[in-house]
């Protein structure tokens, strides 16, 4: 059987009208003799509700709990959406994600997914033309109701597609494709066609809202397209692939941005074999995500250690960092929230040179000062003052021509 999965996202299954276009879309894809797995997420704002409930009720809400409470919000969708296609004369069901089962670990609130039943799913489509399936869930193998994180929708659609080895994995948003930067920002932002696997994770890392990075990472280790394109049109949208020679022409495919971020800077550590580990050890054991990481040139034994952290972890973090400020012989530890991260992303970089170059080049002559650098193959980030973004933004965005059709040099 040809099988097609869609996943449609809180925006486009907010109300009766919006489910009613979604409804089109799946059954254009039946009418081509496909079966169909469609993957929808709770209304939109239905699960900041659910989470303000539960701080209502608790100050800290247990997670296995809050798992419980936050995954109603997919099970209302399915279950009307399915109504919707019955009604349509469609052969369809709901599906929750223990019914699978989607098995996955026992981090609540942030499981990953440990294997999916194909089998009872190809039982289920030899009866049923659409599958209704709640994203962001699945159990564990106690049977506890788990989520796949925020987002989570996105990793269950792709999950599913690599599963089933479906033929198309399409995922529908309220924007219709990858752009070169965020249109909100950057009038001249573009549409990109396609974009490889590694560039979408970049900008995934960087807070792009397009697609959540575990599904990114699910989709290159098992090579699945994906289509990302908008519930409210009929246009292509921007395919997400592997990368091909063509590909690597473009120097540089978007320019990403994210404001969730803050600086810490322990000052004064004693500057020997251990300290790093006793700062960075109880920060990963938190689960707290650290990114660029500054290590100054020691003087008289001791140096300085500056990282970034998510700006919602800041709290955590600093409490962590003064329970070990007499082991590590700090001296201050101080922060700063007003910063944000800006970057320069395109699989491109891995052949050519200047990249770097010209990007400082184009900040220094809009006088946007930088405070931390980190590299990767295909990414190069500065770390600016947050009041600067936007600037930056465009300035970069001019510098490497992306408002234009095409290649970009240095």
């Amino acid at each position: 059987m040809n099988i097609v999965v869609q996943k449609f996202g809180g925006t486009s299954v907010a109300s009766l009208e919006r489910m009613q276009q979604v409804m089109k879309k799946v059954l254009a894809a039946r009418a081509h003799g496909n079966k169909l797995v469609v993957v929808l997420s709770a209304m939109s704002g239905e699960t900041n509700k659910l989470i303000a409930l539960a701080n209502q009720f608790s100050e800290e809400p247990d997670p296995a709990e809050l798992d419980v409470l936050v995954t109603t919000g997919e099970q209302i969708s399915v279950a009307l959406f399915a109504m919707l296609l019955k009604d349509a004369g469609v052969k369809a069901r709901s599906l929750l994600g223990y019914q699978v089962p989607i098995e996955t670990d026992s981090d609540f609130c942030r499981a990953r997914i440990v294997n999916i039943d194909t089998d009872r799913i190809r039982a289920m489509l030899e009866e049923y033309d659409v599958l209704v399936m709640a994203g962001f869930q699945g159990c564990d193998c106690h049977g506890r109701i788990t989520t796949l994180g925020r987002g989570g929708s996105d990793t269950s659609g792709v999950a599913i597609a690599a599963a089933l080895k479906a033929d198309t994995c399409e995922i529908y948003t309220d924007v219709d494709g990858v752009y070169t930067t965020d249109p909100n920002i950057c009038s001249q932002a573009r549409k990109l066609s396609r974009v490889t696997y590694d560039e979408m994770l970049e900008m995934a890392s960087m807070g792009a809202k397009v697609l959540q990075i575990r599904s990114v990472e699910f989709a290159k280790k098992y090579n699945v397209p994906v289509h990302v394109r908008s519930t409210f049109s009929d246009e292509p949208g921007t395919m997400v692939i592997q990368e091909d020679k063509s590909m690597e022409a473009v120097l540089v495919s978007g320019i990403a941005y994210d404001k969730d971020q803050a600086r810490v800077t322990v000052y004064d550590v004693i500057d020997q074999p251990g300290v790093a580990a006793a700062i960075f050890g109880p920060l990963a054991e938190d689960g707290i995500l650290v990114d660029m990481i500054i290590q100054n040139t020691s003087r008289e034994g001791r140096t300085d250690m500056t990282f970034t952290i998510p700006r919602a972890d800041l709290k955590k973090t600093m409490r962590i960092l003064e329970g070990t400020k007499a082991q590590i012989g700090a001296k201050d530890i101080q922060y700063d929230t007003g910063v944000c991260k800006v970057s320069v992303i395109g699989v491109g970089m891995r052949n050519h040179s200047g990249v770097a170059a010209k990007a400082f080049a184009a900040l220094s002559k809009e006088n946007v000062n930088i405070l931390m650098i980190s590299t990767s193959e295909i990414k190069i980030t500065c770390l600016i003052e947050e009041k600067y973004m936007a600037l930056a933004v465009h300035t970069l965005h001019e510098a490497f021509e992306l408002g234009k059709n095409g290649t970009n040099a240095c």
